[in-house]
């Protein structure tokens, strides 16, 4: 295999940027990682606009293999949401931002198959283990997911949605699970992290130090019963570096919109943080006072539910192009 792209799987990866053609380097990924932080071996050193080709498992490691393996059985808590990386990136210092655009997410195997299932005390109708009575009963659901669609049962044909649910950098001095979305990305399960999108993350320590996995096939709003449908899958990603650019929470682009996104719990800050950030968008980079941000956005401002069910929820709070042409 020869070709211009960077590539990444959990036997390799090559270097290089669009257009331009490189010999294809293997980097092996051996262990996948289960926190973000700074302190694990970079699988990957790249330089400005390389990309990327990632090899992801699913969120369960691949180990839910039928409907009769149960995740309480089957599952090691908490090593969950396998991470590909870190990557480093040449030249990223603390107060630049890497800027991650999502180039393909394809399902891979000879026979794609997508998982869902309900974990015990685990889910946005739930209790969470806070009461007394008896959990939902576990279950698991396969689903046939091709890029033509994903089959939810004989009846129902879904559209092929696909999305990377965990990515983002490492925090500055923590090591934090792959299950947390904060203000460095991580698992946000925002279905608009999806091809086309160009996401902006702060880097927190030399290199950036960038993880990505747990992709999904689609997702509907809230991933209500806390598991969408988990893929693995060959993701493509074109990787660059805005330096000197101070953000405070990850945002999101695409041809028709930009995008703020906040994690937090109660749902509410969640949202609120991502306005607040949304709001100082437009008036750092769109001619817009403050005030004035607010007062548009609490017209043609849009929220985004990701997840409801995480240690912290996701908002995207966002503004169509149209409104504001720089």
């Amino acid at each position: 295999m020869s070709g211009s792209s960077t590539y990444m799987e959990r036997n390799g990866v090559a270097r290089g940027k669009l257009g331009e053609t490189h010999e294809l380097t293997i980097a092996r990924q051996g262990q996948f990682h289960y926190v973000y932080g700074p302190y694990a071996k970079p699988t990957l050193a790249i330089k400005p606009g390389d990309v990327v080709v990632a090899e992801t498992e699913d969120a369960f490691g691949g180990v839910i293999k039928t409907v009769n393996d149960l995740p309480s059985q089957k599952l090691n808590m908490p090593f969950v949401n396998p991470q590909c990386g870190p990557i480093t990136v040449a030249g990223a210092e603390k107060g630049d931002v890497l800027a991650v655009r999502i180039l393909s997410i394809v399902p891979r195997g000879p026979q794609p198959v997508g998982t869902s299932a309900l974990i015990p005390d685990f889910g946005g109708l739930v209790s969470n283990g806070q009461l007394l009575n008896p959990p939902l009963p576990e279950r698991v659901m396969k689903y046939v997911v091709t890029e033509k669609g994903v089959k939810f049962n004989d009846r129902i044909t879904l559209p092929y949605e696909p999305f990377i649910g965990t990515l983002g950098v490492s925090p500055e001095i923590e090591a934090v699970s792959s299950l947390q979305p904060d203000h460095w990305g991580g698992n946000m399960d925002l279905p608009d992290v999806a091809p086309g999108a160009t996401l902006y993350f702060q880097v927190n320590t030399a290199g950036g130090y960038l993880y990505l996995g747990d992709c999904h096939g689609r997702q509907g709003d809230g991933e209500l019963c806390g598991v969408a449908v988990e893929i693995p899958s060959t993701t493509t990603v074109q990787v660059d570096l805005i330096k000197n650019w101070r953000i405070g929470w990850p945002r999101l682009e695409t041809d028709d919109f930009i995008m703020c996104i906040g994690s937090a719990r109660p749902l509410e800050d969640a949202a609120r943080i991502a306005y607040r950030e949304l709001v100082r968008w437009l008036a750092s980079d769109y001619g817009f006072d403050e005030l004035e941000a607010y007062f548009l956005l609490t017209q043609a401002g849009r929220v985004r539910l990701g997840n409801m069910v995480d240690p912290k929820y996701t908002v995207g709070a966002s503004i169509l192009k149209t409104y504001i042409k720089p």
